[in-house]
């Protein structure tokens, strides 16, 4: 199968963007002041977990589509 050009930076693009926001959205949830991620005694929370499950499959996918598109651009060259 091959990719147009756009297709392939769109998801070159997709994958990086979705690094980009996962990555933020990672250090502010271990920066969280409010109580959801940590309890009183520091210990991580249900919360945590999930979201850092969430996270970490974000980044899983969001390389696989980057490398796709990454693919794909160099084919069209």
């Amino acid at each position: 199968m091959k990719l147009s050009r756009r297709v392939s930076w769109f998801l070159l693009a997709f994958g990086v963007w979705s690094w980009v926001i996962w990555v933020t959205f990672a250090k502010n949830l271990f920066k969280d002041a409010s109580g959801l991620a940590f309890d009183d005694a520091g210990n991580p929370t249900a919360y945590l977990w999930v979201h850092l499950a969430l996270a970490v499959t974000s980044f899983i996918l969001g390389t696989a589509v980057g490398v796709v598109g990454l693919r794909g651009v160099r084919a069209n060259k």
